[in-house]
C-alpha cells in the first residue's frame, strides 16, 4: 500500500490538488492557442479521454485573450503557461485562467515576479513554480556547475521564500528534467524540504516506446514512494496519448483505476489463436469506456483459465474455440470467430450495469 506524502492542498478551478484528494491527470495543448476553434476541438477531445487539468501556451496578448473565448467552451481547469514575458501571466489571470505555470529561470527576475504573485494573490490564482533543468537561473548554473537536481530544488525554494514573503501560499512546484534519474533525485530532495503540492513530470521525455518507458519510470518511481499530487506525461505528438498513459501508471501503482485494463499473453509456440489481431480490435473498441474493469484474452492452457478467472471478463482460448468467464465462472463455449463480438457484448453490457 502506497502511502502518500502529506502536502497542502490547493485548488485549479474545482479540482483539488494535495492532501488526500486523487491525483489528477493534466496534458497541455500543442495547438496554437490564438486558434480558438482548434484548441477547443483538442481540449473536448482531451476531456473525453479523461483530462482534468489543461494547460496552454501563451505566445502573445492574442493567445492571452483567447483564454477567454477557450474557457467559455470547455469543462475543465485551464491553466496559463507563461514565459519571459511577466505581463501574458497578469493578462491570462484578466482573461479567466485558472492558474499559472511560470519559470523562474526565465521569468526575468524578482520585481517581475512581484507583479504576477501580487496579481494572482488578488485573484486567487494558483502558481506553478515550474523549475526545469533545461533552463535555470545563471547564478545556480554557475554555484552548481551545472543544472543538478541540487540547484533545481534551490531554484524551486527561493523562489517559495520570495512568494510567501508576500504572503502567497497557492503554490504547486514542478522540477523536470529529461534525464530521469536528475528529476526523482531533484523531487525526492524536495519533499524532504517542503509540503508544498509537487507536479510530476519528465520533459521532453521524447516520442514512442521509448518516451513511454521513460516516463512511466520516472513518475511510477516516484509515486510509489508517495511523491506526487498531479502528473502529466510529456510526449511528441497526439496528447491524447499523454493523458492514457498517465491512467495507465496510475493503475499498475492501483492508485487510480478508470476504463477497460486488458491482460493478455505475451504469446508463445503454445498460442493456437491470432491473439495479437484480437486485442488490438478489442482495444480500439473500448477506448472510450471510462468504468473500471478488468478484461484476459488468453491464448493457451498454461495461465489462460486461471487469469481468465479472475478477470471480470476474460477468454481462455484454445485451438478454434475458447471459453467465457464472468466473474470467475464459467460462461459457455465460444468460436475464435466470435471472441471479439462476444466479447464486446459483454464489456459493453457489464458497463452499463455498473
Amino acid at each position: 500500500m502506497i502511502q502518500r506524502r502529506k502536502t497542502r492542498q490547493i485548488c485549479i478551478g474545482s479540482v483539488k490538488i494535495g492532501g488526500d484528494a486523487p491525483i489528477p491527470v493534466q496534458s497541455m495543448t500543442n495547438t496554437d492557442t490564438r486558434d480558438v476553434q482548434k484548441t477547443v476541438n483538442q481540449i473536448r477531445r482531451l476531456e473525453e479521454a479523461g483530462c482534468e487539468i489543461i494547460r496552454v501556451a501563451v505566445v502573445d496578448e492574442e493567445a492571452a485573450r483567447a483564454i477567454a473565448q477557450i474557457k467559455k467552451r470547455i469543462k475543465i481547469p485551464l491553466i496559463a503557461d507563461i514565459h519571459f514575458n511577466y505581463r501574458l501571466a497578469l493578462r491570462s489571470m484578466e482573461y479567466g485562467a485558472d492558474g499559472l505555470r511560470i519559470n523562474p529561470g526565465n521569468i526575468g527576475g524578482r520585481q517581475r515576479l512581484k507583479r504576477i504573485i501580487n496579481e494572482a494573490k488578488r485573484r486567487s490564482v494558483p502558481i506553478r513554480i515550474g523549475v526545469n533543468a533545461g533552463s535555470l537561473e545563471k547564478d545556480l548554473l554557475k554555484r552548481f556547475h551545472g543544472p543538478t537536481p541540487e540547484a533545481m530544488v534551490l531554484s524551486a525554494l527561493r523562489t517559495i521564500e520570495y512568494a510567501e514573503d508576500l504572503d502567497f501560499h497557492l503554490i504547486k512546484v514542478s522540477l523536470k528534467a529529461s534525464d530521469v534519474p536528475k528529476t526523482v533525485e531533484a523531487y525526492r530532495l524536495f519533499s524532504k524540504r517542503s509540503d508544498y503540492p509537487i507536479h510530476v513530470g519528465i520533459t521532453e521525455a521524447g516520442k514512442g516506446s521509448g518516451a513511454i518507458v521513460k516516463s512511466s519510470i520516472g513518475i511510477g518511481l516516484l509515486l510509489s514512494e508517495g511523491i506526487g499530487d498531479t502528473i502529466r506525461v510529456s510526449l511528441t505528438g497526439d496528447p491524447i496519448d499523454e493523458v492514457r498513459v498517465g491512467y495507465e501508471i496510475l493503475r499498475a501503482l492501483k492508485i487510480r483505476e478508470r476504463g477497460v485494463n486488458i491482460i493478455s499473453c505475451p504469446t508463445c509456440g503454445r498460442c493456437e489463436i491470432g491473439l495479437p489481431r484480437l486485442v488490438e480490435k478489442v482495444e480500439k473498441e473500448v477506448k472510450k469506456i471510462t468504468v473500471p474493469m478488468t478484461i484476459a484474452i488468453m491464448g493457451c492452457v498454461v495461465n489462460g483459465p486461471g487469469e481468465a478467472k479472475e478477470a471480470d471478463i476474460g477468454i481462455a482460448g484454445g485451438k478454434g474455440v475458447g471459453i467465457l468467464f464472468k466473474k470467475g465462472k464459467i460462461v459457455k463455449k465460444v468460436k475464435e470467430a466470435e471472441f471479439v463480438p462476444v466479447l464486446l457484448k459483454e464489456i459493453r453490457q457489464m458497463a452499463r450495469d455498473l
